[in-house]
């Protein structure tokens, strides 16, 4: 089986992950890393990884309102680390043509492509996400493989809701559950 590693700056995040590591008996499954990804290139070896997933800070630092909440702060801000750095850090640990996978918010996609293809992450795959049919996306997903070539395919977008509230058939499959 291969290593899956969570990596996480806040202690107390990095502590509460360890607990649903725990409750949900996958300590043996997951690595769980207390520190800065931007010191990954001295724990791991360049192209060592077959795929990343990051869901990054969402909000440029300085900008938007501000929680009071450090831990809320730093994680919807970006206060230590912003897309370049997980671009940057991505593209050393992937081997070629393996992927980075990214959640973010559609505002963002601008300054996500740029900083993907400064590092040689090729953005493949980009589907937005709407919370109900007649509202804006509220996230972008986004895959990059690294040395990809160029093709940009923009999928179907994914609805999450029904204007009734429930749950589209599409996360329902996602979520393998059925309507009810």
């Amino acid at each position: 089986m291969k290593e899956i590693f969570g990596i996480e700056i806040q202690e107390e995040v990095y502590d509460m992950a360890k607990r649903s590591c725990r409750l949900n008996n996958l300590e043996n499954k997951f690595k769980l890393i207390n520190d800065d990804l931007k010191n990954l290139n001295k724990k791991f070896s360049a192209n060592s990884f077959d795929a990343i997933v990051t869901n990054p800070p969402y909000k440029k630092n300085n900008t938007g309102l501000k929680n009071k909440n450090e831990l809320k702060l730093i994680s919807r801000h970006e206060i230590m680390c912003n897309i370049e750095d997980i671009a940057k850090v991505s593209s050393y640990l992937l081997k070629n043509n393996c992927s980075i996978y990214m959640v973010h918010r559609p505002d963002r996609l601008v300054d996500i492509i740029e900083a993907l293809k400064k590092y040689k992450l090729e953005p493949k795959n980009i589907k937005f996400v709407y919370p109900k049919f007649n509202k804006e996306p509220n996230l972008v997903l986004i895959k990059a493989t690294k040395c990809g070539r160029p093709f940009l395919k923009v999928e179907k977008p994914l609805v999450v809701y029904n204007n009734d509230g429930t749950y589209t058939d599409e996360i329902l499959k996602i979520y393998n559950k059925k309507e009810k």
